[in-house]
């Protein structure tokens, strides 16, 4: 059985909720590439990539599948609302067994189907996840009665909009877990009377006899409700989805016969060094040594040899695709991360093992963006 050890960088799986109008559609936008499923219609008044809106729970999964089977629509896919996808749970649920409410059924069966069925969801959603692309879901938030039995009396909390089963559920699944809400206080005024100020809109990270959050990137238990408070947690756990296996390349087919009366023909190397290849042209270039581009072809990067200090895998991937420390450093810069006379090996390791290794083919899109493409 194989062990492994240290931290695997995964796309990250997000619930925010909070109360109605408080921005938690804006909020997700802002995630990277976002693509959403809108249960509800709130991305109306939004600049965003969204699917046709779901009308029923199927057409919901649907989207998902496609989603799956091309990840490259998106780098992040948002359920924008958890609630409203519920309600599609429900509504099929019932049409299924010719019920007129989750309540018909009897014994809570009926909550059992739900729970099922909500499940499926989530796991579809856990391939996505494995894909590479982030999931964020939203929902509304309610007040409820909640009494401990370690308490005297039981008082107010806030929690998710969801049936009493698929709330936990949605809670486990996630990695990241964001109350938003209107922080206020009271004050009392000259004539004795208690009023309400302030109004600022902030999000809890961590867990509140009030209130459920958690997180696993040891961020602040309040903070601002922007997305910047929490942008470089969503960055650096950024994965580029696994590589895709191969084909056993096939065997070479051996040459014919020359005739006896022809030439003949020049040794290998010398074919080579006359004409090389652009997988040679690009390997001499990763590697600083000079060689002649056959035409057509232009320069890509700069002819310089990969500082020693980067780790292994990185050099490995810079050596394949014949990148270059000054390219890394110049798509870096341009997206205001670091300074452009930074060197590489002086960026954080973490900022390393999760943005360059972990989302490699992202960083090298960009670096295939800037150069010169032959003709």
């Amino acid at each position: 059985m194989e062990i492994t050890r240290g931290k695997i960088q995964t796309a990250q799986k997000i619930v925010l909720y909070g109360p109605e109008g408080i921005g938690k559609t804006t909020f997700a936008s802002r995630f990277p590439e976002p693509l959403f499923i809108d249960t509800e219609g709130s991305t109306r008044q939004l600049d965003v990539a969204r699917l046709p809106k779901p009308t029923s729970w199927q057409f919901l999964l649907d989207e998902i599948k496609e989603v799956t089977h091309r990840p490259e629509l998106c780098r992040t896919l948002v359920i924008d609302t958890a609630d409203w996808a519920e309600q599609l749970c429900t509504s099929s649920i019932c049409a299924k067994y010719q019920k007129t409410g989750i309540e018909d059924f009897g014994y809570g069966k009926g909550y059992v189907f739900l729970g099922e069925e909500f499940g499926r969801m989530l796991n579809l959603l856990e391939d996505v996840v494995g894909k590479g692309i982030h999931v964020v879901v939203t929902a509304h938030a309610k007040l409820s009665k909640f009494e401990q039995p370690d308490e005297m009396a039981p008082y107010d909390r806030w929690s998710l909009k969801l049936t009493k089963m698929n709330s936990p559920m949605l809670k486990e699944w996630a990695d990241i877990v964001l109350f938003a809400n209107y922080k206020t206080f009271t004050v009392r005024t000259e004539d004795k009377k208690v009023k309400a100020q302030g109004g600022k809109r902030v999000m809890y990270t961590s867990h509140h006899p009030c209130w459920d959050a958690k997180n696993r990137h040891g961020l602040a238990e309040e903070l601002p409700f922007d997305f910047r408070e929490i942008a470089a947690c969503i960055d650096a756990a950024g994965a580029a989805p696994p590589p895709v296996p191969q084909p056993p390349a096939p065997e070479p087919r051996p040459e014919p016969a020359a005739p006896r009366n022809a030439a003949p023909e020049p040794p290998a190397k010398e074919k080579a060094a006359a004409q090389p290849s652009p997988e040679q042209i690009a390997m001499d270039i990763a590697s600083g040594q000079e060689s002649g581009a056959p035409e057509g072809f232009t320069e890509i990067g700069t002819r310089e040899p990969l500082p020693p200090e980067l780790p292994e895998a990185l050099r490995g991937l810079m050596q394949n695709n014949a990148v270059t420390e000054a390219e890394i450093r110049l798509v870096v810069s341009e997206k205001g991360y670091f300074p452009l006379d930074m060197p590489v090996k002086d960026y954080p390791q973490d900022f390393i093992q999760g943005v360059l290794i972990g989302a490699w083919e992202q960083v090298f899109k960009m670096i295939q963006d800037e150069r010169k493409v032959p003709f």
